[in-house]
Parts: C-alpha cells; sequence; structure tokens
C-alpha cells in the first residue's frame, strides 16, 4: 500500500483496508519490526508495513527514524543474516 504525500501541508496518508490513517510528516515514527526485517510507520494510531523506499522518503520530510539494523541466524546455520 503506497504512501500518499501531501507536500503542501506536511503531511502523510496510508489507506488500510478502506480507512485512510493521516498524520503530519514531522510525528511519523519509523520503525523496525525485528521478526519481519521490515520497516514499519505508526501514522496516528496504526503502525503500517512499509518498504525502504517509503521509509527513506519520510525522513527526507522529518519522520522520526528510529530504524535499526537486524541480524539473524537462518535455521541450520552458524552464520547471522544481515
Amino acid at each position: 500500500m503506497p504512501l500518499e504525500f501531501d507536500h503542501n501541508n506536511e503531511r502523510c496518508t496510508a489507506v488500510v483496508d478502506g480507512t485512510p490513517y493521516s498524520s503530519a510528516v514531522t510525528d511519523v515514527l519509523i520503525t523496525t519490526n525485528d521478526k519481519t526485517h521490515m520497516s514499519e510507520a505508526q501514522i496516528g494510531e496504526k503502525i503500517i508495513p512499509i518498504t525502504e523506499a517509503e521509509a527513506d522518503a519520510l525522513t527526507v520530510y522529518k519522520a522520526k527514524d528510529l530504524r535499526h539494523h537486524t541480524i539473524g541466524v537462518e535455521p541450520g546455520e552458524d552464520s547471522p543474516v544481515i
């Protein structure tokens, strides 16, 4: 689900299951889901999975970037997957 940016009002919107979630971009929190190793955005009260390109676009508009790198080990392997 793509994010929509309103550049004039510095807001972003995501529609999930027909319900729009909107927030000032500066209030959006970008985090990392440790289980999926993917980025998520908290827009309003909704946490939405996003692409890295969308996460990067949000940071350009001053969203709070709280992402971190995750390291996991594949089942049966000894070396970490980065």
